[in-house]
C-alpha cells in the first residue's frame, strides 16, 4: 500500500511536468520542418502597427523550400485591406532601423483580404549583402528618400529576417494605420510596415535555419 500510495504522487507530478513542457514548445516562434530542407514559419504584426492599434487580424505564415541553386519561397497574408498592393523585403532586422534590406517583389491581396507571393533567390543561411569598395550608383529617384549616387563599401552582411509594408501610405491611412511614408517600394514613397519575422531574434532570423 505504500509503494502504490508513492506512485500515485508520481503521476500527477509527471503530467504537470508534460503540460509545462508543452507551454515552453508552443511558446516559442512557430517554426517547423516538414524535412531536413524546407521550413515554414510565420509573420507577425509589426511594432509600428500594434502601437497603432490598426490591422489587428492581419498576419501570415512562410514557406521556403530549396530548388537546386536557388530557393522558392511561398508567402501568404491574411487579414489585410482588400485589393490593395504590398512590398515584400528580406530585411537585416525585423523592426526599425531595419538595416540592410533587399526588395523582393510585391503582393496584392484580393477581395478578402487575402495576397500570395512566390519568390525564388537565395534564401538561407547564407543570404548576404556585400560591397567591397565604392562606385557611382544611378540617380533615379529623387523625392523624399533620394537615391544615393556612391554605395558605401561594405564586408559582408547577412539579410535573415523578412518585413511586408504597404505600398502606399494613403492605403495605410486608409486602413486606420499611421500614413508615414517611408522607402519601402520602387518608387521609394511606401507606406508604414505591416507584418514581418520578430518573432525570432535580432539578427537570427528565420532564413538563417535553412542550411545550404
Amino acid at each position: 500500500m505504500q509503494a502504490f500510495s508513492r506512485l500515485s504522487h508520481v503521476k500527477p507530478r509527471l503530467s504537470v511536468a508534460i503540460a509545462m513542457a508543452l507551454t515552453a514548445i508552443a511558446a516559442t516562434p512557430s517554426l517547423a520542418r516538414a524535412n531536413s530542407d524546407e521550413i515554414h514559419f510565420d509573420l507577425s504584426r509589426s511594432a509600428g502597427i500594434v502601437k497603432a492599434g490598426c490591422l489587428s487580424e492581419a498576419r501570415g505564415t512562410v514557406s521556403i523550400e530549396p530548388a537546386g541553386p536557388v530557393e522558392h519561397m511561398r508567402v501568404k497574408v491574411e487579414g489585410l485591406p482588400p485589393n490593395t498592393d504590398f512590398d515584400f523585403f528580406v530585411i537585416q532586422n525585423p523592426n526599425s532601423p531595419f538595416g540592410m534590406s533587399w526588395y523582393q517583389g510585391d503582393i496584392e491581396t484580393n477581395a478578402k483580404g487575402v495576397g500570395r507571393g512566390r519568390f525564388i533567390g537565395r534564401f538561407n543561411a547564407e543570404t548576404f549583402i556585400v560591397a567591397p569598395g565604392a562606385l557611382p550608383a544611378p540617380s533615379v529617384h529623387n523625392n523624399a528618400f533620394p537615391d544615393a549616387t556612391l554605395n558605401p563599401p561594405t564586408g559582408p552582411i547577412h539579410t535573415y529576417h523578412l518585413g511586408l509594408w504597404f505600398n502606399s501610405f494613403a492605403d495605410a491611412q486608409k486602413a486606420g494605420c499611421p500614413a508615414t511614408v517611408t522607402p519601402f517600394n520602387g518608387e521609394h514613397n511606401a507606406g508604414i510596415q505591416v507584418l514581418n519575422t520578430s518573432s525570432f531574434p535580432d539578427l537570427q532570423g528565420p532564413l538563417l535555419l535553412l542550411k545550404p
